[in-house]
C-alpha cells in the first residue's frame, strides 16, 4: 500500500513541475500582470491554471494514502483506488493519447492493494 501512495504522490508532483515547465509562457504572462484575475483571459492560461493546480490536488490525495498505509486502512485505500480508476477511464476516452494510461496504473495498484493482493 505504501507503494501505492507513493506512485500518487510522485503523479502529483511530476503533474505540477510539468505543469510550470510546459505552461512557463502563459504564467510568465500571468505573474508579469500581477496575478490576480489574470487566468481568464484566454484559453491557454485557463488549461495553464487547472493543469497546474491540479498537482498539488494529488499530491494531498498522496499524503491522505501515505496515511491511510500506514494506518492500514485498506478499505477507503480501496475507495480512492476506484475513484482513480473511473477518473482514469473517463480521462483516457476523453483523451486517449495521454498520461491518463499512467493514472490507470495506479489505480489498479490502489484497488490491488485495497482488496490485499498487494501490500
Amino acid at each position: 500500500m505504501v507503494a501505492a501512495a507513493w506512485i500518487l504522490l510522485a503523479l502529483g508532483i511530476g503533474h505540477f513541475l510539468y505543469g510550470l515547465v510546459w505552461f512557463r509562457v502563459p504564467f510568465s504572462e500571468v505573474f508579469s500582470e500581477g496575478f490576480v484575475n489574470r487566468f481568464k483571459s484566454n484559453e491557454s492560461r485557463r488549461s495553464a491554471f487547472w493543469f497546474t493546480i491540479f498537482g498539488p490536488l494529488l499530491i494531498m490525495c498522496g499524503h491522505i494514502s501515505l496515511h491511510l498505509a500506514n494506518a492500514g486502512d485498506r478499505g477507503l485505500f480501496l475507495i480512492m483506488g476506484y475513484y482513480l480508476l473511473i477518473i482514469s477511464l473517463i480521462g483516457i476516452l476523453a483523451l486517449p493519447k495521454s498520461p491518463f494510461w499512467l493514472a490507470l496504473i495506479g489505480s489498479l495498484v490502489f484497488v490491488g492493494a485495497g482488496y490485499g493482493w498487494i501490500n
